[in-house]
């Protein structure tokens, strides 16, 4: 039988970081399965917690990140609907409350809330109560219910015995019953709790493996005894630790943490974004780092998923964003990174040979527009201390003299191309028997007023083109000059 597995978020808002990084897991297992299926199910009982659109950023967010869906809403399949509420019109959930109740694995409850606290409350054994409408006969409760009389359906657990289960990561694990609160199935309104509702669906979807948060680990075991209840296969389970913000929170959207639509717009790339959240974590077997959404389908292994959860680091990322941008092909990095060079220069320099210094600096997107202010706007107004450079080797009497050299044999170049910029400025230093440094950073430095840059002195000197080069070599030629006659 071919895997099957399952990425069922609620539409409450932005998809954070563990969502997406359970989604990609569900896609890896299912993928490692050349007939594998992976299933989007919207998971949305919690009407009160709906947020307009969020259906939709599920949509797209799964579309940036190329996990594509073999089954869903919007594109169909054998197991439909996709949406819980559609199946809850169906009538599916009901239904299959009443057999369970049949089947002696629930029951209707027909106790107020209050009530229900207050036995919480008073409870002697350290856990929750149990329900004293289980005690009532099918039949009379049946006639209940169809006297109208308000209910909602329990689990019923057994108060004796213990429950077993295995997880693909966290081992074994047994559990005593009487430790397990008979949990609310399906609410008043009619609609299920996703206690109830995620077995019945996944069961019906046929799926194989349920990939979900650790939190779900102390659920579990009352799931197996609704799986049981009905005679239903249990799926193999793989409980993925918590994606943590530090040692002592979790990364969460109701906190404000970072979503995956928040680092799109800080300049991320979701290639980048999923190669980095596979690793939180899932260790691989080799020290490679970069994966594409292929390389990870090849190398991931569930048993190399830890039990500890993985703190996000946003310099890590960071990180791993820049290697992404550097591995691009200059006319995929220049498609990309056009738009944030068009809204920083307006001037009509060579966009393709900006991207190429660009992408050796740049980590993320964001960043672009700030590191090519120079090319439009620049003014000799600056420090001449910014010529005084320990690693260098310079002041500004040792700029001075070499920015008057450079002017001098830059202004001969009748074919101003980097080649020939390059053999020129690279021959200086020799000629005035200094470091190369000693040369090209006052260079680039008086051609751009800024003391990092993307790019090199002959790299800018080339994209600025003779003339304008010249002219902001006089400008700096110029205030240093006065600087050191004062």
């Amino acid at each position: 039988m071919a895997i099957r597995t399952r990425f069922a978020p609620s539409p409450t808002g932005y998809m954070h970081i563990g969502n997406l990084r359970t989604a990609l897991y569900a896609y890896l297992v299912a993928k490692k399965d050349p007939e594998g299926v992976f299933i989007l199910r919207i998971e949305d009982t919690d009407q009160g917690r709906l947020v307009e659109g969020a259906t939709d950023i599920i949509y797209e967010t799964l579309k940036q990140c190329g996990l594509h869906h073999d089954e869903g809403p919007d594109v169909g399949g054998n197991y439909g609907p996709y949406v819980q509420s559609e199946r809850v019109r169906d009538g599916i959930y009901m239904d299959h409350a009443v057999k369970l109740i049949r089947r002696g694995g629930a029951h209707y409850c027909f106790c107020d809330q209050e009530s229900i606290a207050a036995q919480k409350e008073n409870s002697t054994d350290g856990f929750q109560f149990t329900d004293p409408c289980r005690s009532i006969p099918l039949e009379e409760a049946e006639a209940r219910v169809k006297a109208g009389e308000p209910f909602v359906v329990r689990q019923t657990i057994p108060s004796e015995g213990t429950t077993s289960f295995d997880d693909e990561v966290f081992g074994h694990i047994t559990v005593d019953n009487a430790t397990l609160d008979e949990a609310v199935l399906i609410k008043r309104d009619g609609f299920p709790t996703y206690n109830f509702a995620n077995i019945v669906d996944d069961h019906l979807m046929e799926i194989t493996d349920v990939v979900r948060g650790m939190e779900y680990l102390s659920s579990t075991p009352k799931y197996n005894l609704i799986y049981e209840s009905f005679g239903w296969d249990i799926p193999r389970y793989i409980h993925c630790p918590p994606v943590m913000k530090d040692e002592h929170s979790k990364l969460s959207k109701r906190n404000g943490d970072a979503s995956f639509q928040d680092l799109m717009t800080k300049g991320y790339l979701p290639e980048a974004v999923l190669n980095y959240i596979a690793l939180l974590g899932w260790s691989p077997e080799t020290e490679q780092e970069i994966y594409t959404i292929d390389e990870l389908i090849e190398a991931f292994n569930v048993h190399h998923i830890g039990t500890n959860g993985a703190i996000f680091d946003i310099n890590k990322l960071t990180c791993i964003n820049g290697m992404w941008l550097r591995k691009m092909d200059l006319d995929s990095h220049y498609a990309l990174i056009k738009p944030y060079i068009d809204s920083a220069v307006k001037s009509n320099f060579d966009g393709k040979k900006i991207a190429a210094i660009v992408q050796v600096r740049a980590n993320t997107l964001v960043e672009i527009p700030e590191m090519l202010d120079f090319f439009d706007s620049f003014s000799a107004d600056y420090s001449p201390e910014l010529y005084r450079n320990k690693k260098m080797k310079t002041d500004p009497a040792i700029a001075l003299e070499s920015l008057k050299a450079a002017y001098d044999v830059l202004k001969d170049v009748t074919d101003w191309t980097q080649e020939n910029i390059h053999e020129i400025l690279l021959a200086l230093p020799k000629k005035m028997e200094r470091k190369n440094g000693q040369v090209l950073f006052p260079v680039r430095l008086a051609v751009t007023g800024k003391q990092t840059t993307p790019g090199g002195a002959i790299e800018i000197a080339d994209i600025l083109g003779k003339e304008e080069t010249l002219r902001r070599l006089e400008a700096s030629i110029r205030m240093l000059e006065t600087a050191l006659q004062a």
